[in-house]
């Protein structure tokens, strides 16, 4: 018996013509460029780190880091635009940040002398009657054979010179409403430390110690970076004695940054992100007082500093929002207007039918009672 074969499936594309695979995109020069923007960035900064050293000006970091922007722009494909968007952005904030540094620098040339005692007596209680600079550096420093908390230290301390200045620039990148709030909080935090300086003039512990008022102390990070031949990069626009301020201590900007951190990004951080935030700030505080750049009251000067600007910005930002939500009431539209009139002709139809009522009630208990009178007087009759 012959097997009979199933009928072949019909194709619903049977007829129809092929569909044509869409053309390869043309490589040009701008897509080659985009492609070797990072690698020509990255190879640009390692020669320079290799041959002048490590940037920890304000001006040579930020000529970096908008040099990244423009870098991530070319990139990310976004031409002549991108390019405007990070100059209009970045430029003020650079022109700001130098004229700060020129400010600090003239700052040390007040007409009064610069406090030292109050900040001493503070960290004697504190360190139950030794500073606690004296301490750490006699327990674990030893001049000229670094460790490896020297070390450390050192990282953390030049890690004030460009970690706000990344967080903006990854925040530019990407919540820019997060960018302008950080950038608000960072340049009034600044700007009430460079009015600190002005009005409270104050030594640095080193600088304490220089002068014969507490035992000799070494600045740590320096010597350290000094003993390791670490190279560091000259300021393009910060140089000369007017840029320099031996006085500027109270409050701790060095400490203040890492604090405005952790109360920005407290709300939002996850907990190992939240650890990071409470770390940084310990670090910067050990840091500081290890290596004789600050009084434990400078760094507690700084926290509050940090505190009552994030705080008081937030607050600010919450009561324009609550503004902004509720607005003026708005105005009635006719039919709410006719609706209103109508049920006004009521009240006032009600409220003169309750009163005639009344009056009419009135009237007829007065005859009703002049009438009993009437009856009585009769029967007394």
């Amino acid at each position: 018996m012959t097997k009979t074969l199933p009928p072949a499936p019909h194709d619903a594309r049977a007829g129809q013509p092929r569909p044509v695979p869409p053309p390869r995109p043309r490589v040009t020069g701008w897509s080659r460029l985009r492609w070797l923007a990072w690698p020509l960035y990255l190879t640009c900064l390692l020669w320079f780190l290799s041959t002048e050293g490590i940037p920890a000006a304000n001006d040579v970091l930020f000529l970096w880091l908008i040099a990244a922007l423009l870098t991530a722009a070319v990139h990310s494909g976004h031409g002549p635009r991108g390019f405007l968007l990070v100059l209009r952005d970045w430029v003020p904030v650079m022109a700001v940040v130098w004229a700060y540094s020129l400010l600090r620098g003239y700052g040390a040339h007040t007409p009064w002398a610069p406090h030292w005692l109050p900040q001493l007596r503070f960290d004697e209680v504190l360190g139950f009657g030794e500073t606690w600079t004296v301490r750490l550096q006699h327990a674990l420093y030893t001049a000229g054979s670094p460790h490896w908390y020297d070390y450390a230290a050192v990282t953390v301390y030049l890690s004030h010179f460009f970690v706000v200045f990344l967080l903006l620039a990854v925040l530019w990148r990407r919540a820019h409403h997060r960018f302008r709030q950080l950038l608000a909080a960072y340049l009034t935090l600044t700007f009430a430390g460079f009015a600190t300086y002005l009005l409270y003039p104050a030594d640095p512990p080193w600088l304490v110690s220089q002068e014969g008022n507490l035992p000799h102390l070494s600045r740590v990070v320096w010597e350290v970076i000094s003993v390791s031949g670490l190279p560091q990069a000259d300021s393009l626009l910060e140089n000369g004695s007017q840029f320099a301020n031996d006085v500027a201590a109270m409050p701790s900007l060095h400490s203040a940054y890492p604090a405005m951190l952790l109360f920005f990004f407290w709300p939002t951080a996850n907990r190992w992100l939240r650890a990071v935030l409470v770390a940084y700030p310990l670090a910067m505080t050990f840091t500081l007082v290890y290596g004789a750049e600050h009084f434990i009251i400078d760094v507690f000067v700084g926290w509050a500093y940090a505190a009552v600007v994030v705080f008081g910005l937030r607050r600010l930002r919450n009561r324009r929002a609550a503004v902004a939500t509720s607005g003026p009431a708005p105005a009635p539209g006719p039919a709410e207007d006719t609706a209103e009139r109508a049920a006004g002709r009521t009240a006032e139809d009600a409220a003169e039918e309750i009163a005639r009522d009344t009056a009419e009630r009135a009237a007829k208990e007065a005859k009703e009672a002049k009438d009993a009178a009437k009856g009585t007087a009769d029967l007394a009759g």
